[in-house]
């Protein structure tokens, strides 16, 4: 997967440097040397991902990341500070900033291209469910700054060496159930919608990414963001968690600051994302659907129409049409008006529905017709 990218950072040698790295790999490479460079190439050249130095003289990356997160033109393009600190609250810092992620020099490079490959999926998504007409509206940017609350947090820690940390620092998003083993995590994980979902790396001699596998693959649990916590030993398979589909990871010692600010981004990447989809969802139903009767309309029908009677002439099947029209039905929207008449079509149409068997289809042909 290739993407536009762009490097901030105003030391020439280190900017050639991961411009070598990331070409390498296919990617398209711009350069600024300023946070203001920056933020005019971006509304030029619109990129797909940010890596963003946190040092620089004139605006630091904190800066230029949190006025790239309140312009809603650029407030979906994931950006990564990368930096020479590596204390926690150089990174919780620009976690709260908007930063998507956070790389620390020198940079390891397989890590690197894990993070860029991760989020650039990420950021496809989100753009093509914006794409997708009435599937976005402004009304979604809120929930990028929207107090979470009412979530529901799943824990897998067998040993229960983490579950009071996790509890105290995540209650305030909501509640935080616990699986002491991967049976309960499977069974509660498809019978309860998540938020997020927080693994070890490796416990008890099993392998936390076979976990998360299962977890991808199951319907239930596809889309649900996953955070894994690891340790040092786990450092060369954080990259391998991220290429099978994690999200997030922190490192243990955990740091509470992080953990909240990590899952924070996480929810919110969910929510918004759910809302896109369900949005999208509406705008299919709206485009397919009357609006009166609740049935299908006469454009859908006459496209499925096309595909029934192709497939009844390639099989030698039988096809059967009904169209069904209400007599008299002028004189009741002249006599108790239109909202009545409406209420007639729908109550037919209520019928014609619960009549019906699950492979026939309905639709309201035009006026008091339907078919």
């Amino acid at each position: 997967m290739t993407a536009r990218i762009l490097i901030v950072d105003d030391v020439m040698p280190n900017r050639k440097l991961l411009q070598v790295k990331l070409e390498r790999e296919y990617f398209d490479v711009l350069t600024a040397s300023s946070g203001a460079e920056a933020l005019d190439i971006v509304k030029r050249e619109q990129p797909d991902l940010i890596l963003l130095d946190v040092m620089m003289p004139d605006m630091d990356g904190f800066e230029v990341c949190r006025q790239l997160k309140k312009d809603p033109a650029t407030a979906f393009l994931p950006v990564v500070l990368v930096t020479g600190l590596d204390h926690p609250e150089d990174r919780v810092a620009g976690l709260q900033a908007g930063a998507d992620d956070f790389l620390t020099k020198p940079l390891d490079d397989t890590s690197l291209y894990a993070r860029v490959r991760s989020l650039v999926r990420l950021k496809f998504t989100v753009d093509e469910l914006r794409s997708r007409g009435d599937a976005y509206r402004e009304t979604d940017d809120a929930l990028l700054q929207k107090p979470i609350v009412d979530a529901r947090i799943l824990l897998l820690d067998p040993d229960g060496e983490d579950v009071k940390l996790v509890r105290e620092c995540l209650h305030h998003f909501g509640q935080v159930d616990v699986a002491r083993d991967v049976a309960e995590l499977d069974v509660i994980s498809k019978r309860i919608s998540y938020d997020c979902v927080i693994l070890p790396m490796s416990f008890d001699r099993q392998d936390g990414l076979r976990i998360a596998s299962r977890l991808r693959t199951n319907k239930e649990t596809r889309m649900v963001p996953l955070l894994m916590i690891a340790s040092d030993e786990d450092a060369v398979r954080v990259n391998k968690a991220m290429d099978i589909g994690v999200n997030d990871y922190l490192m243990r010692p955990i740091d509470a600051l992080e953990l909240v600010a990590r899952v924070r981004t996480q929810i919110r990447r969910k929510r918004f994302t759910d809302s896109l989809r369900e949005n999208l969802h509406m705008s299919i139903k709206l485009a397919t659907t009357d609006s009166v009767t609740g049935l299908y309309n006469r454009h859908y029908m006459t496209s499925q129409l096309n595909s029934l009677i192709s497939a009844s002439r390639a099989h030698d099947r039988d096809l059967s049409i009904a169209i069904l029209d209400l007599d008299k039905f002028k004189s009741v929207n002249d006599t108790h008006g239109h909202t009545a008449g409406d209420e007639v079509l729908q109550e037919f149409a209520r019928r014609i529905s619960q009549s019906i068997r699950g492979i026939d289809l309905a639709a309201r042909y035009g006026g008091e017709e339907l078919l």
